[in-house]
C-alpha cells in the first residue's frame, strides 16, 4: 500500500524550523520537499542566525523569515490555520534536541489543539520523528515511513524544572531564582538575551539571579563585563530570568553546504539591490556623497533584521555584536562602522563584512563607553538617525575616536 493509499489526504501542514544547522546541512529543504508531496506546506523560522542560513540557502521564498517569533509562538500561530504542525530541528545531539522539543511543547497554552510532531536530526544515524502530543501519535508511523526516520512514541517526555526558586540564605521576602542551561558542554559560552555572561566549566550549569540581577553561574565562570552589559551598566536594569533567552555555545555552529550558498551575494533581499557603498579608497575616505538612515546596533545583534529595515548603513558597538551584525548585514548589502575593543567571545563560527565597512579597534574596555557617547550625540536614544552624507559622519567618528584608537580596519 502506498503512502497516499494509507488514508492521509492533501492536508495543510505548518513547519516550524529552528536554528541554522538544519538548514545549513541541506536537510530542511529535503524535508520540505518530502512533506510537500502529501500536503500544502507553510514554513516559518524564528531567530536571527537561522534567518541568515535561509538567505544563504536561497530559501527565503519558501521559508517565512519576516517575523521573529519564538518556536512555541510559531507553533501556536500555525495551530490556528494548519491541520498538523511539525517542529524541524537539529540539536547539538539528538538527546538535547529531544529535550528542546519537550521544552517547546511544555510552553504551549493548548498542547493538544492540533497534531504536533518533531522531526529531529534528520540525515543522521540517530534522526527520529517524535510525537509531541497525543494527537500526533496517529500520524507518527506514516510520517516515519515517508521520511525514513525511526519513530519515538513517548510524547510525555519528562522534563526537570528549568527554573526553581529558593529563599535559603536570603533576607526575608527576597528570593533567588535558579535557571538551568540545557544541553551545555564544558567550555561553551553562556548567553542571556544575546550577551555572553560567562563560560561553562561543567555540563550542569545553573544561572542564579537575585531580585532580577544575575549574581552567580553555578558550574561555570561569570564574565562580569557581560553582566554589566546585560543590566545596562549604571542604569542597573533587572531582567526576568524565567523569560530571558538563554543559549550556550555558538549562535551558528555550521556552515552552508550547498552550491547556492553564495546566492545571496547576487540578488536583493526584501526588494533591495545589493550595491557596495565604497566610502573608502586607498588614500582614505572617498569624496562620494551617499546618505540615508544609519541603524544603531548596540549588543542587539539578534535584532539586526528588524533594526536595519530602511537603513543603508549601520553603526555597531561591541566585538561580538560587530562580528554577528556585520555578517548578517552583509546579506542585505549594508556596510557597517564597527566599534570594538578586542573583547571577542567568538559566538559565531563564520563571519564576514560587506565591502565599504570600517572597524575601529579601541583600547581595551572602551567600546561600550564610546558607543554610549555616540548614541547620545547622534541618535538621542533612537534606533536610527538620518545623515545626508555618511562620509562626514564617519570622519567625525574617526576624529572622536582618535585618542582611544589602536587600529582601523577597512573592508
Amino acid at each position: 500500500m502506498s503512502f497516499f493509499q494509507s488514508g492521509i489526504h492533501i492536508m495543510k501542514i505548518g513547519i516550524v524550523i529552528h536554528g541554522p544547522e538544519i538548514i545549513d546541512s541541506g536537510e530542511a529543504k529535503k524535508i520540505l520537499d518530502k512533506l510537500s508531496e502529501i500536503g500544502n506546506i507553510r514554513a516559518a523560522l524564528g531567530g536571527t542566525m537561522g534567518k541568515t542560513a535561509v538567505l544563504d540557502a536561497g530559501l527565503e521564498n519558501l521559508i517565512d523569515i519576516d517575523n521573529s517569533l519564538k518556536p512555541s509562538a510559531c507553533i501556536e500561530f500555525f495551530f490556528e490555520s494548519q491541520e498538523l504542525v511539525c517542529l524541524l530541528n537539529t540539536g547539538k545531539t539528538p538527546k538535547t534536541g529531544q529535550i528542546f522539543g519537550a521544552m517547546i511543547a511544555a510552553r504551549l497554552r493548548i498542547r493538544e489543539k492540533k497534531p504536533l510532531l518533531q522531526i529531529e536530526s534528520p540525515g543522521t544515524s540517530e534522526g527520529k520523528i517524535i510525537a509531541l502530543n497525543k494527537k500526533g501519535l496517529s500520524y507518527l508511523e506514516k510520517f516515519s515511513a515517508l521520511l525514513g526516520l525511526s519513530a519515538e512514541k513517548d510524547c510525555s517526555y519528562k522534563l526537570e524544572p528549568s527554573c526553581k526558586k529558593t529563599g535559603e540564605g536570603m533576607p526575608e521576602n527576597r528570593k533567588r531564582i535558579f535557571r538551568k542551561v540545557s544541553g551545555v558542554f564544558p567550555g561553551e559560552n553562556i548567553l542571556v538575551n544575546g550577551i555572553v555572561i560567562g563560560k561553562a566549566e561543567t555540563s550542569e550549569v545553573w544561572i542564579v539571579s537575585e531580585e532580577g540581577f544575575i549574581t552567580e553561574l553555578e558550574g561555570g565562570r561569570i564574565k562580569e563585563h557581560g553582566l554589566e552589559k546585560l543590566h545596562k551598566y549604571e542604569k542597573r536594569v533587572p531582567l526576568e530570568l524565567e523569560k530571558a533567552w538563554v543559549k550556550s555555545g555558538k549562535i551558528r555552529r555550521s556552515q552552508p553546504a550547498f552550491e547556492n550558498s553564495e546566492l545571496w551575494r547576487k540578488k536583493g533581499v526584501w526588494g533591495r539591490t545589493k550595491k557596495a557603498s565604497h566610502f573608502f579608497s586607498n588614500s582614505g575616505i572617498s569624496n562620494q556623497v551617499f546618505g540615508g538612515n544609519v541603524a544603531f546596533i548596540d549588543h542587539a545583534a539578534e535584532r539586526c533584521f528588524e533594526l536595519s529595515r530602511g537603513a543603508a548603513f549601520a553603526l555597531t558597538v561591541g566585538d561580538d555584536t560587530t562580528a554577528i551584525a556585520g555578517d548578517i548585514l552583509s546579506r542585505l548589502g549594508i556596510p557597517i562602522l564597527g566599534i570594538t575593543d578586542g573583547d571577542y567571545d567568538e559566538v559565531a563560527a563564520y563571519t564576514e563584512v560587506f565591502p565599504g565597512s570600517l572597524i575601529i579597534c579601541l583600547q581595551a574596555g572602551q567600546d561600550d563607553r564610546f558607543g554610549r557617547a555616540l548614541k547620545k550625540r547622534y541618535f538621542k536614544e533612537k534606533p536610527a538617525a538620518f545623515f545626508e552624507d555618511f562620509s562626514v559622519f564617519i570622519k567625525e567618528v574617526l576624529e572622536l575616536a582618535k585618542p582611544l584608537t589602536e587600529k582601523v580596519i577597512e573592508y
